[in-house]
């Protein structure tokens, strides 16, 4: 059997609304693993946020989080990482109409580090940036952004979060990639234009030799769109948006609650 690239998306497909990973998930995709396939992290979290399922999942492949902007290998140094940055301009000017796009918050996003806008700090779920706490050095301030950002995270009042997303790509004149969380929370992505969990995906294809027919992916809303389209074997969550659908190659018949993703790979290759 060729050996596959197999992209999972976190929120909202392998995880579970408690943030976890089921033993019956973890141990599925060890069996998959020891058949030579090779299990990739796509997530539009940042990479603190992702590690831990990363560790959990005993993975040793390179992890592409921020939505595609960061591609590299936990812990290692990796002579194929790839890190693409948003012009922070951009950052500032989404600053100035943050009433307008009501947000709760607006976090600048770096590998390690983060600051998030204080105006509704008990709206701000410190979990989301992998911390017990939100502290004032934490606070984004003009001064304190001298480097370009890997993504922007936002978190909205708006009742429809692919309505404001449209309605910032238009403001920003297409010029930025505006994507959602899955998942219950009203959380948007800002990533360079062009950047996407395909982009990542086409690189590593390329570094592993593949083409995106050994490619099959799994997602659940607007941000695996493009991933799910590059696949061989697009698979949408139960749960997935219907703003997905038209990308998959198929629906599940379970949700991420449900470990639909362990289902279908045992159903698979095992």
């Amino acid at each position: 059997m060729t050996t596959k690239i197999i992209a999972i998306d976190l929120d909202g497909t392998l995880l579970h609304s408690d943030n976890t990973i089921s033993d019956y998930t973890v141990n599925t995709i060890k069996k998959v693993r020891e058949q030579g396939h090779h299990v990739v992290i796509a997530t539009g979290r940042p990479y603190r946020m992702a590690v831990e399922h990363y560790k959990r999942l005993e993975l040793d492949t390179p992890m592409i989080t921020f939505n595609g902007s960061l591609t590299h290998l936990p812990g290692k140094k990796w002579e194929y990482e790839q890190s693409v940055t948003l012009d922070k301009t951009y950052l500032f000017d989404i600053l100035k109409f943050s009433d307008f796009f009501e947000m709760d918050f607006i976090a600048s996003e770096y590998r390690k580090n983060f600051y998030v806008t204080l105006d509704y700090p008990e709206r701000i779920t410190p979990a989301l940036f992998g911390v017990d706490r939100i502290t004032e050095r934490m606070r984004l301030e003009p001064t304190k952004i001298t480097r370009n950002p890997n993504a922007l995270l936002m978190q909205s009042r708006a009742a429809d979060k692919i309505s404001l997303a449209n309605r910032m790509r238009e403001h920003f004149k297409n010029e930025i990639e505006i994507d959602s969380w899955g998942g219950p929370l009203n959380i948007l992505e800002v990533s360079p234009k062009g950047i996407n969990k395909a982009f990542a995906l086409s690189y590593l294809l390329t570094i592993y030799h593949k083409t995106p027919d050994d490619l099959i992916a799994f997602g659940d809303e607007h941000n695996d769109t493009e991933m799910l389209h590059l696949a061989k074997s697009g698979y949408a969550m139960k749960n997935a948006s219907q703003v997905l659908l038209p990308f998959a190659d198929e629906k599940l018949n379970y949700t991420n609650e449900e470990d639909g993703v362990a289902r279908q790979l045992e159903k698979l290759f095992l």
